[in-house]
């Protein structure tokens, strides 16, 4: 079975579902790693957000 990376790090445009992938994330068991980060591409602001899983136990299924 494949698993998740333990170090993602999430990107896309600044809106309500990649705050919502980020949320997911962190239900999974991941955890904020920095600050997100974000830029402009000259039409809309992209983000990133570094997220990393810290627990002993495997990372969740891809």
């Amino acid at each position: 079975m494949e698993r998740l990376p333990r170090y993602r790090l999430l990107t896309g445009p600044d809106d309500s579902t990649f705050c919502q992938r980020v949320s997911d994330a962190l239900d999974l068991g991941y955890e904020l790693y920095g600050g997100p980060a974000a830029t402009f591409n000259g039409e809309r602001v992209i983000v990133a957000q570094a997220i990393l899983w810290t627990r002993d136990e495997p990372t969740p299924a891809a």
